[in-house]
């Protein structure tokens, strides 16, 4: 189908090419034929021929015949920089995503500059080249960077991801379009309102909820009232972020509901709305029978981000379940109290290596760059679900050279999960990290060059606009 594409494109293409550019291709064509076509630029600066031609075809979006130009040059030729790029950026527009990361190692030499004017798009094309993927776990993978990304020039996409037969995808995508600030323009978003799942709903009903699309408000009024369960919970978040305040009391009663997803989606959204009168909820949610209930009442006082918080995070780390404790303690780092400290380190010997992990990220959190120890020992742990969790640990460590050691050493582990999270770890790292998300970016497994992808347009856009081509 592709190659049916792109012979069609191309015929399509010489019908309407203008006249001046079939003239300009003509007097190439007829150089080739006079003496050959020198593949180096002359001394003068000027572009040569076959420079010249490649510009050609790459205006005229004949990027199939550009890549053919250069697949056709001798072994021995040395092509300029500027045709190269043209390369590059032929190979980023067909979705050859490797091909083009194999031309900018031509480009960039270790060492050098990076040139983030090329490895944008060839970053955000490792991703988007995934968006139809037959396997349905790297759809979700590319949609849910796109998520976090958030970039309008992906607008197509994120609607057409609306359309695939992956619920978890259809949800990304309505996340990715509110996290790029399209909801307030965006049909099929609305249209996702009627989605036949209850994910995507919900999905799609926050992000025009954060897009301040109030002509929807009606249709979250009536799911507030009429539905059960956590669509009804998120209808409401909704309206909170239309104004309608009244409607965090329904929120709040429905952290008390003896349904135990009711009471999970209601902790969580309000520990992301951090309304003050919601804290003594969160708190008292901690001692709730429900162990699933009790981990996100944790991790919603963390994201609440309240000093208030610490009281019932400080009886969470007490918790018999495992999982309560490690979520407890990555809060207790999230709120920033160095009294808490201590409480931490008790945690780094617990039973429990995932309780250990986090208890590491959290003193790293307060800036205790002693636990980089425990982490790089934990980065060698014999379970990789451990190694992965100790990659996340290092993302807040405040000494990024110690964590960037640690994390280039997991983005090369046997095992996919630790090379995904140090992929994705290295985007809170500082500039020196580039060179390592590059590798990531050659890694045999497609979720984790998309996170290394990922991590890299993140890394690109801290950088000062000075720095972005050097």
């Amino acid at each position: 189908m592709v190659m049916w594409f792109e012979r069609s494109n191309r015929r399509l293409l010489r019908t309407r090419v203008p006249h001046l550019v079939t003239v300009a291709i003509a007097i190439v064509g007829l150089i080739v034929l006079l003496g050959g076509l020198p593949v180096v630029a002359a001394t003068t600066g000027a572009p040569s021929p076959i420079e010249s031609k490649a510009g050609v075809f790459f205006k005229a979006g004949e990027y199939p015949e550009v890549t053919a130009l250069y697949r056709s040059l001798p072994p021995d030729a040395t092509p300029s920089k500027e045709f190269l790029r043209l390369v590059l950026q032929s190979y980023v527009r067909l979705g050859r995503t490797d091909e083009a990361l194999s031309i900018y190692s031509k480009l960039i030499q270790p060492g050098q500059s990076h040139d983030a004017a090329l490895l944008r798009p060839l970053a955000l094309g490792m991703i988007t080249s995934h968006v139809r993927d037959r396997k349905e776990h790297i759809r979700i993978a590319a949609y849910s960077a796109l998520a976090e990304l958030g970039l309008p020039e992906t607008a197509a996409i994120l609607e057409d991801g609306l359309l695939d037969s992956s619920v978890v995808v259809r949800a990304r995508a309505a996340e990715a379009i509110g996290k790029s600030g399209l909801s307030a323009q965006s049909g099929p978003l609305r249209r996702a309102l009627r989605d036949a799942m209850p994910t995507v709903r919900i999905a799609a009903m926050t992000a025009l909820g954060e897009g301040n699309a109030t002509d929807v408000r009606q249709r979250l009024m009536d799911v507030a009232r009429t539905e059960d369960g956590p669509e009804s919970v998120f209808a409401s978040a909704a309206l909170v972020k239309l104004g309608q305040s009244e409607q965090l009391a329904e929120i709040t009663s429905a952290a008390t509901l003896p349904d135990a997803e009711s009471r999970m989606a209601a902790l969580g959204v309000l520990g992301r709305l951090k309304r003050p009168a919601s804290l003594a909820v969160l708190a008292q949610a901690v001692y709730d029978p429900d162990p699933s209930v009790r981990a996100f009442a944790a991790g919603a006082l963390g994201e609440f981000g309240s000093p208030d918080g610490a009281a019932p995070l400080t009886h969470a780390i007490g918790d018999e379940s495992a999982m309560i404790r490690a979520v407890a303690a990555a809060s207790l780092g999230k709120l920033g109290i160095k009294d808490t400290r201590p409480l931490l380190s008790a945690l780094t010997r617990d039973p429990d290596a995932h309780v250990r992990a986090n208890a590491a990220e959290g003193l790293l959190r307060l800036g205790d760059t002693s636990a980089i120890a425990l982490a790089a020992e934990l980065a060698r742990h014999p379970d990789p679900s451990i190694r992965g969790t100790a990659a996340q640990a290092l993302s807040a460590s405040p000494d990024e050279e110690q964590a960037l050691t640690i994390l280039q050493a997991l983005l090369s582990d046997q095992q996919p999960l630790p090379r995904l999270s140090a992929a994705k770890a290295l985007r809170k790292s500082n500039d020196r990290a580039i060179p390592i998300l590059l590798q990531g970016l050659r890694d045999t497994d497609e979720a984790v060059r998309i996170a290394a992808a990922n991590s890299l347009l993140q890394q690109l856009a801290k950088q000062p606009t000075s720095k972005r081509r050097r």
